[in-house]
């Protein structure tokens, strides 16, 4: 089995429960496609750079998954044809990440900077 590295944006209108629901059925792909999923990751609601289908913002959610090529186009046109799903992108890695992606490495040091200068005014 190969490790595929999905990131996929939902519609910024979702509530937290609505996108756990979206991606608990994208797992249930994976699962009844006999892949597993390595790493699971919610970016949070973040900005886009230009407006996809009246959105200004989504929901990015990155899943790295062990799962095959039959597997891998089934998880994908199930992404294509969710009404949620704004754009998604699915690469192949030749290993699985051991550390946490970049995203989130880089937002835990900005909330520890702020943090930190909250302490630091006397707070």
């Amino acid at each position: 089995m190969a490790v595929y590295e999905t990131v996929l944006i939902l519609r910024q209108d979702l509530t937290p429960a609505q996108v756990d629901e979206n991606v608990a059925a994208l797992k249930g792909v994976i699962d009844s496609e006999k892949g597993k999923v390595l790493k699971e990751e919610n970016w949070g609601l973040r900005s886009l750079a230009y407006k996809i289908k009246k959105n200004k913002k989504g929901h990015y959610i990155l899943l790295e998954t062990s799962i095959g090529s039959s597997g891998i186009k089934e998880l994908e046109r199930k992404l294509s044809l969710n009404e949620s799903v704004l754009r998604y992108m699915s690469v192949k890695r030749e290993a699985p990440s051991k550390a946490p992606s970049i995203i989130l490495t880089a937002k835990e040091r900005d909330e520890k900077y702020r943090d930190d200068k909250f302490e630091r005014r006397g707070a």
